[in-house]
């Protein structure tokens, strides 16, 4: 019997809602303060007309809104699994990403969490993997939890097939 934590196996795993509503803020953050400070300083630096306010006003609705349309999205579309063969994540629709790591390629794994993270109860699984492309994949927005049994099942499968290839 082994002393790894159980994780659901064979199953693509949802990021909870707490994750959404992370992006949510976070994309708001990224995009508001900037935006604003750029529109502003355009708008007092030239015309100063109604015109002008009207469409700064109409950028700071839109941008953001569209930018939280396309988190959310994201959001909805990441996915995760761990199996017998290793642990795969799945991100987007159109441009569709499926990264599998096998667990024999498992060189160490981090978890990292924000201050905004951390305010969530969520955290960001990073897996290491052996060579130079593409070399650490990570994960967002997991409950924390939960990435901690994720790495802690990796780390119990990397240190068994590290096992079997000594024999």
């Amino acid at each position: 019997m082994s002393d790894a934590p159980q994780v659901e196996t064979d199953v693509w795993q949802p990021l909870p809602v707490r994750a959404r509503t992370l992006a949510t803020l976070s994309t708001l953050i990224g995009t508001l303060v900037p935006l604003t400070i750029a529109l502003g300083i355009g708008v007092l630096a030239n015309a100063r007309t109604p015109l002008a306010f009207a469409l700064a006003g109409a950028a700071l609705v839109v941008i953001p809104a569209w930018t939280v349309w396309i988190a959310r999205r994201r959001w909805l579309r990441t996915r995760w699994r761990l199996d017998d063969d290793g642990f795969g994540i799945r991100r987007g629709h159109m441009w569709r990403s499926d990264t599998r790591v096998p667990g024999s390629r498992v060189q160490h794994l981090d978890i990292r969490r924000g201050p905004l993270e951390r305010a969530f109860g969520l955290s960001t699984l990073i897996v290491h993997t052996a060579g130079t492309r593409n070399s650490a994949v990570s994960v967002s927005g997991l409950d924390h939890a939960e990435a901690e049994r994720l790495r802690d099942a990796l780390a119990a499968r990397a240190a068994r097939d590290d096992d079997h290839d000594d024999a």
